[in-house]
């Protein structure tokens, strides 16, 4: 692939006259992001279809595409149907015409699952049937295991099975939010002489979806049933003397989106507590159904959950697919897997016993998951402990109950030390753990905060003030992922370990600002969000665009989730007609729109799926040869510049630079085995190998770093 560092403007793509260039601000020229999205969910499908990945590693990258689909019904079709419902239609989304994008999100994402099914029934399960690995349906089951299957259902499944008839006095239940429910049919009067003609049957989550069946029943060396055909098998034994006639599986997803009143609520995490429970039983936004089930069925439930037919999915096989993710565990076959990685540690970390010495020695970077992430939990632990410490502050937007950040934290703070930490309690999806979190904090005598009303605190940062002679010395981690320990093994990130004392005055003022009152103050190296960030980056782009109407040398690489920001994408498409090679790296969403002539020539965008969740973000402009090196926690969307604290911060060192440079661009410019290329008409096609055996970044990385390690 061709370099980017530097790049004079290429003779044959000197810019025309402004008159005749493209508007870079006309609202055609951008993808529509809800569309976009599906296109990356049609990447991670690839993945699931790709005979060079692993069988199991296969079926679980197809069952995360039901985790990230509903997640796009629960909150972004969610607001679709909202702001279709209250005539917000240009707020909702970027278009004016929103009963035709909830058409064509319909169309696509329709075309998609049954993709998926089709899949997973000819190609996904019978390779496991081949690896001894089955998923028995009910009338797939032996004889013997027939008999194991019913005394599980009468042992198990039975006592805290609830069946409801339909009829005047039982109105159809509230189905809670992507539970498992079946609608039955029946015939016959039962003891109090009523004929009901339907019954719904929901299945608690405290039944397991998987199960395993006897090894000494079995054929082969794992063999599971779902839940979902126990109970279909023995639905009798819930009507006794009545007869069934159709017994089908249906799940409804709602909207999931909580929403508080920042300005009128006086205690934010009483009110979340007060809401959460409320996420399980919101307006229903999509249907799944089992094919099977018959057409009045299909109509009386899409009439109780106010739905039409774009919302409807039939499909042939377990309404809930990311419930097969539990065999990935279950089943003990290492050679169906990616091979067992142990994330290194830095020789300068491993060869000292003092996290605050090695720090002040020189700045540390690592990448992970390829790189430990212990060395931050190790800063936390000794910051715990050592008498010097005297205060610790940080930011949480995603972690665990009991990660050794939360322990360490706590331990901090039973130990005297001033801990202070900002908690993120609206991380959607996370906003349980995060109240719990807060709690056990403040327990334990830390100072927690929630941030600022109206603005989710995103940024990822961590201070430990320290006591050194006569002075106090700053030590920071900043990052560009979360302080959760499942993470940091499965997404890539950067993290950045340093004592640089203008950084630590700037992450001062970023809590001052946090916890406290006053005006933004200007900080020395930091770039922030809402205040500062946005027009930093669109006054480095416009630098690059004024290099190249020069004729000298300009760059610009980004690597992100998501590019959806208009004024940015504007000023990329100025940029790209003075003539600025660009090279985007976008895992996600990307509404700009690459390769049209006279708009962006210059600018190529790539997407790569891969092992790992690529989710470092990264922003590099040639800067007149001086290479400014950005990492941060903000993609290039409204919210994140907007809407949201975010930082981001130089890598000033030059080796440091140049390690970015050719670990998150350089090796991805190279990648010809899970990079797709985003073409100008929105779809993506995947790169081709260039020769026998193709290069993975993923992989190169993975080996580059278990040999360093």
């Amino acid at each position: 692939m061709p370099a980017i560092w530097p790049a004079p403007c290429p003779p044959g793509l000197r810019p025309p006259p402004p008159a005749t260039l493209p508007a870079a601000d006309d609202p055609a020229h951008l993808f529509n992001r809800e569309l976009s999205l599906i296109q990356f969910h049609r990447r991670v499908l690839a993945q699931a279809k790709d005979p060079s990945v692993p069988l199991l590693e296969r079926l679980r990258f197809l069952t995360i595409v039901s985790r990230i689909v509903d997640e796009f019904y629960e909150v972004r079709v969610a607001a679709l149907l909202s702001g279709l419902d209250l005539e917000v239609a240009r707020r909702a989304t970027d278009t004016s015409d929103l009963p035709e994008l909830l058409r064509r999100v319909s169309q696509e994402l329709h075309e998609l699952i049954a993709d998926q099914y089709r899949h997973l029934n000819s190609v996904l399960l019978p390779a496991l049937a081949d690896e001894g690995v089955l998923l028995r349906r009910r009338t797939q089951l032996s004889p013997e295991q027939r008999r194991w299957v019913e005394g599980w259902f009468e042992e198990q499944a039975l006592p805290v099975l609830t069946p409801l008839g339909l009829d005047l006095s039982h109105p159809f239940p509230t189905v809670q939010n992507k539970a498992l429910s079946f609608i039955v049919g029946l015939d016959g009067q039962d003891a109090f002489k009523r004929g009901i003609g339907l019954a719904v049957v929901a299945v608690p989550r405290c039944l397991p979806r998987l199960i395993r069946l006897p090894p000494e029943l079995c054929s082969a060396p794992h063999e599971f049933v779902m839940i979902s055909s126990v109970i279909h098998a023995n639905v009798e034994r819930l009507f006794p003397g009545m007869r069934v006639r159709g017994c089908h599986q249906f799940r409804v997803t709602r909207n999931s989106d909580l929403w508080v009143d920042e300005e009128e609520e006086e205690d934010l995490l009483s009110a979340l507590q007060l809401e959460l429970p409320r996420r399980n039983f919101g307006e229903a936004v999509r249907l799944e159904v089992a094919d099977t089930v018959e057409s009045h069925k299909v109509r009386f439930l899409l009439h109780q959950f106010n739905l039409d037919e774009r919302h409807l999915f039939r499909v042939n096989g377990p309404v809930n697919l990311n419930r097969l993710a539990a065999l990935y565990d279950m089943v003990d076959r290492p050679d169906l897997k990616f091979r067992p990685f142990v994330p290194s540690v830095p020789s300068r970390v491993k060869q000292s016993d003092d996290i605050f010495r090695t720090i002040s020695e020189g700045d540390l970077l690592l990448h992970h998951p390829y790189q430990s992430f212990s060395p931050i939990l190790e800063l936390l632990r000794q910051a715990a402990s050592d008498p010097d410490v005297l205060a610790i502050k940080m930011t949480l937007y995603r972690t665990v109950l009991k990660s050794g950040v939360t322990e360490a934290l706590i331990d901090a703070a039973r130990r005297g030390k001033a801990v202070t930490v900002v908690i993120e309690l609206r991380a959607r999806f996370d906003e349980e753990d995060n109240i719990e979190i807060a709690t056990r904090l403040k327990d334990a005598g830390a100072s927690v905060v929630y941030g600022i009303v109206g603005f989710k605190a995103h940024a990822k940062a961590l201070m430990v003030v320290r006591r050194e002679g006569e002075k106090l010395r700053r030590y920071l981690h900043l990052g560009t992922g979360n302080y959760h320990p499942g993470t940091s093994k499965a997404y890539t990130d950067l993290s950045f370990m340093t004592c640089d004392p203008d950084l630590g005055a700037d992450v001062h003022e970023l809590f001052n600002q946090l916890t406290g009152i006053g005006v933004a103050v200007p900080m020395k190296k930091l770039l922030q969000s809402p205040f500062t960030l946005h027009k930093a980056l669109l006054r480095r782009i416009e630098d690059e665009a004024e290099a190249a109407r020069a004729g000298r040398a300009s760059g610009i690489a980004v690597k992100l989730n998501a590019l959806v920001d208009p004024g940015l994408i504007a000023a990329l498409y100025r940029a790209s007609q003075a003539g600025v090679p660009i090279r985007l790296k976008i895992r996600g969403m990307c509404r700009l729109r690459p390769g049209v002539p006279g708009l962006s020539e210059t600018i190529q965008v790539h997407s790569t799926v891969g092992r790992f969740l690529e989710h470092s973000r990264c922003y590099w402009f040639h800067a007149g040869g001086d290479e400014l090196m950005i990492l941060g926690s903000a993609d290039w969307m409204e919210r994140n510049l907007y809407r949201r604290v975010e930082l981001a911060f130089p890598i000033e060192d030059h080796k440091l630079k140049q390690r970015i440079r050719e670990e998150v661009f350089e090796l991805y410019d190279r990648d010809d085995a899970q990079t797709w290329t985003l073409l100008p008409n929105g779809t993506y096609r995947r790169r081709a190998p260039v020769g026998p055996r193709p290069h993975s970044a993923q992989e190169h990385l993975l080996e580059a770093h278990t040999r360093r390690g």
